[in-house]
């Protein structure tokens, strides 16, 4: 199988610290788990993956936004996408929860 490829991310700069290594625009406590997420989803193959460990608390969401996967950032903020049949990560973003 092939490494899942990350299609397009939707919160700027969180697309910015992907693409170029800088944090610009992140709040910096969430700098280094960031890092650690988007080298962790670089390496999964399948969606099947982020059920295993370290998941960094992968779900699938309910309701109105079934079928987008959500992680755990810090209490407050998570990052979410979707997963296509390619498969690849789409419509990535950063959210803050509260």
């Amino acid at each position: 199988m092939n490494i899942m490829d990350i299609a397009n991310i939707r919160h700027k700069a969180l697309r910015d610290f992907a693409q170029t290594g800088k944090a610009a625009g992140l709040p910096g406590n969430l700098v280094e788990r960031l890092r650690d997420m988007l080298a962790y989803l670089s390496q999964i193959e399948d969606e099947q993956e982020l059920r295993i460990p370290p998941n960094f608390g992968a779900h699938l969401l309910k309701g109105d936004r079934g079928g987008v996967w959500s992680l755990t950032v810090t209490k407050n903020w998570r990052m979410t996408f979707r997963v296509n049949d390619t498969p690849e990560i789409t419509d990535m973003n950063l959210e803050d929860y509260h």
